[in-house]
């Protein structure tokens, strides 16, 4: 059962609440689950919908690429466990990948509710009680429990997975090095010295920095960065 208390609305830099639940790997504590791991909290309106199948085969592939960058996923449906489960089979029918990540099972929607899930533009989006059927949200947690990127799409449009690891990429080097990502910003490509950064600590730190203008100083990292 989730935890129905929090004390303010969801922003970045606000702690991910906690709440217990029960997925398709077992119950969880959500923020045990955490532990010292990056996490990527991502929601779906329904078992055995469309979009919702490709997204996840989709994400069930690319875990590899998630782990290697410290980052567990975990997913949640407005569904049974039982349901997920037959529904898992149909996901590795249609895209070949086998989803061993936990899916929450919030027939309740009470995470849903916890972490403001629900689809308010949509009106037909709704269960057979009318209750709003979860959007497609996206939460990127960090090992401090702290969410540093909220998505959020409508029920029509798919997620974009690269864009996922993209973000998780740009969040992990910005912290490691002290530095900000440009537009489109992919790993190898430069990256923008942290405005906090001044002086001859900027040129210490980053020897080949180049100032297109006083407040916009690119630099390559280092090869082994």
């Amino acid at each position: 059962m989730a935890s129905t208390d929090r004390n303010a609305p969801l922003r970045l830099g606000t702690i991910a609440p906690n709440f217990q639940a029960d997925t398709t790997t077992g119950p969880i504590d959500f923020h045990e689950f955490i532990g010292d791991n990056w996490v990527i909290l991502f929601s779906h309106p329904e078992d055995y919908t469309p979009v919702c199948t490709t997204e996840l085969g989709e994400m069930a592939r690319l875990e590899p690429e998630f782990k290697k960058r410290g980052v567990k996923l975990i997913g949640l449906s407005a569904n049974t466990l039982g349901s997920h489960e037959g529904w898992i089979n149909d996901i590795k029918d249609v895209t070949g990948s086998q989803v061993q990540f936990p899916i929450i099972a919030d027939k309740e929607r009470k995470v849903a509710y916890l972490y403001d899930m629900l689809d308010y533009q949509d009106t037909t989006n709704v269960d057979e009680k009318g209750i709003a059927f979860t959007i497609r949200s996206v939460f990127v947690i960090d090992p401090k429990k702290t969410i540093r990127t909220i998505l959020a799409y409508p029920a029509s449009t798919g997620r974009n997975s690269a864009e996922i690891l993209r973000i998780v990429d740009s969040l992990q080097t910005g912290d490691k090095h002290k530095v900000t990502t440009p537009i489109n910003w992919v790993p190898g490509d430069d990256v923008i010295v942290h405005p906090s950064i001044k002086g001859e600590e900027a040129t210490r730190l980053f020897p080949n920095l180049k100032a297109v203008k006083p407040y916009l100083r690119f630099t390559p990292l280092p090869k082994d960065a």
